[in-house]
């Protein structure tokens, strides 16, 4: 557009200048004036040339602009795809991590049971080796004065 107004200017300003030269002239002959409407009806064929030549221009960043909004409009629907796939994925590892709490907790508890029943049995052990213990403690100041209780307990290798 603006391209086109310098060049109407220019061609004006070549216009003007040749009628100032013309009023200087004092030899303008036919075949000078025949010389000046080709020359102006060749401007004119230039500048439609050039006009249409904008205008093909102008069309062509039309269409390259539609292109630009078809390329935004299936570059937001693959946006969209993505952000669907991060929270499908989002919502398998929350299910994967849950299932995983859940299955740790229902195996735990069963080796928790079994530990706490070992630890008592390991109690029952402990008070029953101290009762063992006293009873021997106890056999063997017997066996100081029983000769036969020494003898067995001197075979079974607690005396």
């Amino acid at each position: 557009m603006l391209q086109t107004i310098i060049y109407r200017f220019l061609l004006f300003s070549l216009l003007v200048s040749v009628n100032i030269n013309n009023t200087f002239a004092q030899n303008f002959t036919d075949e000078d004036r025949a010389r000046m409407i080709r020359t102006e009806t060749k401007l004119e064929a230039l500048e439609k040339r050039m006009e249409d030549g904008f205008n093909q221009i102008d069309k062509r960043f039309e269409q390259v602009d539609k292109r630009f909004e078809q390329v935004d409009k299936h570059f937001e629907e693959h946006l969209s795809y993505i952000g669907y796939m991060v929270g499908i994925f989002g919502a398998i590892c929350a299910v994967i991590i849950g299932f995983t709490l859940w299955d740790r907790r229902t195996m735990l508890k069963p080796l928790e049971l079994k530990v706490q029943a070992m630890d008592n049995e390991l109690l029952k052990v402990k008070n029953n080796r101290s009762n063992q213990s006293k009873i021997i403690s106890v056999l063997r100041e017997l066996a100081k004065s029983n000769t036969k209780l020494a003898e067995i307990l001197k075979w079974h290798k607690l005396l």
